[in-house]
């Protein structure tokens, strides 16, 4: 096992422990249930929290061909030399805004999306300055209503556009690809009415001569429970980091997959408090009886989400107990019950559950959420900490 310690040796305030091996584990799960198709590992937003470059190494090393971002400067890091990602693996980015660096991107070799006209105008504006054709994918809006091309006039005008610029040499058509809005809700009608559109975008854009590398609408639901959509490739995300992105219909275990990270911090102090006592900002919780109170030195400045004051479970030796009173900037409280675990004992927030401890749903639950934000939003000031980083798991 390699583990990334704290500088010095220093006991670390807290830790987000990222198991790289149930990374891997979740890459080879998602390509078993996806065997037809290719498998695009999405590390956007610092690989949800876990850390984009670990990860993205961790999925390669587990088959993944692809890489995605939603930034542009997210791909452009995963591209720089001391990031150790193979040069052939193929990396996409799709969240563009005019006077991108899309030079850059093209002098990277990055697969960029198109979701409009003025997009195509500036990619092709930086093949000509950089001296080679850009690679692109087309975007259909097939009912998400976010980025993509409209059906219809537009998507006409987009594919008949970029066929000029690839007749010019100025790039290459790679892909055409599309994002579901209801994939979580299995049986959703949008679901068939999505895939339905974008059979019919694609097939108009191929009739008109686009001939795409890939063809990919297929996000982690669908991966994992509409195998119709998995074409030739799949783009899971939260998935590959062992999170139900469907919890009314699985856990992760039920999917075959485990959570990779495990969010703990040492007890800054225990002490005993009177019945009647006030704890936190505003008083929301008071002690029923004489107990003691344990400090936990994480609050919203790191991503726990204020809005599981009072709610939050927590593991202290071995016991769930819950937030007590408001989560503040750096820190919060839980009410120990008399216990008294010496300061530095561990308090796990959440993680795989193996200990029986809490997981990222627990919070998302506490929280009103999705567990999707309960890990992404974890901040800088948590160092993650690498375990497993071998091939071996």
């Amino acid at each position: 096992m390699n583990e990334t310690v704290a500088p010095g040796g220093a006991e670390l305030r807290a830790r987000a422990e990222i198991d790289l091996a149930a990374v891997r584990a979740n890459v080879r799960a998602l390509r078993e249930r996806a065997p037809g198709a290719a498998l695009m590992a999405v590390v956007k937003a610092d690989g949800y929290g876990h850390g984009a470059v670990a990860c993205a190494r961790a999925a390669v090393e587990a088959g993944a061909t692809w890489l995605g971002t939603a930034t542009p400067q997210e791909a452009l890091a995963l591209r720089a030399p001391g990031a150790g990602v193979p040069a052939d693996v193929r990396i996409m980015c799709w969240l563009w805004t005019p006077g991108g660096p899309w030079r850059e991107a093209v002098e990277a070799d990055l697969d960029v999306s198109l979701s409009g006209m003025w997009a195509l105008r500036e990619v092709i504006g930086a093949a000509r300055l950089a001296g080679r054709p850009a690679r692109v994918q087309l975007k259909a809006d097939t009912g998400l209503g976010r980025g993509g091309c409209q059906p219809g006039d537009d998507w006409a005008e987009l594919v008949a556009g970029a066929l000029r610029a690839e007749a010019e040499g100025l790039l290459r058509v790679t892909g055409l690809w599309s994002h579901f809005a209801c994939a979580d809700e299995p049986g959703h009608p949008s679901v068939a009415a999505q895939l339905t559109r974008f059979r019919e975008m694609v097939a108009y854009a191929e009739g008109q001569g686009v001939d795409p590398e890939v063809r990919h609408i297929a996000n982690s639901p669908a991966t994992l429970t509409v195998p119709e959509s998995h074409f030739d490739l799949v783009r899971p995300g939260i998935a590959m980091y062992g999170v139900s992105p469907s919890p009314e219909i699985g856990t992760p275990a039920d999917f075959g997959l485990r959570p990779a990270m495990t969010l703990s911090a040492a007890l800054a102090l225990v002490k005993h408090v009177p019945g009647g006592h006030g704890v936190s900002y505003g008083h929301h919780y008071v002690t029923p009886g004489e107990t003691t109170l344990g400090l936990v030195p994480l609050g919203y400045a790191d991503g726990v989400p204020r809005h599981a004051s009072s709610s939050g479970p927590v593991l202290v030796e071995g016991k769930w107990r819950t937030v007590a009173g408001r989560i503040a900037m750096d820190q919060f409280v839980v009410d120990l019950g008399g216990d008294e675990p010496g300061p530095g004992a561990e308090a796990v927030l959440f993680g795989p559950g193996d200990r029986g401890e809490p997981t990222a749903e627990d919070w998302a639950q506490a929280a009103g959420t999705i567990a999707y934000e309960i890990v992404t939003r974890i901040g800088t000031r948590v160092p993650r900490v690498y375990v497993n980083e071998g091939q071996g798991g």
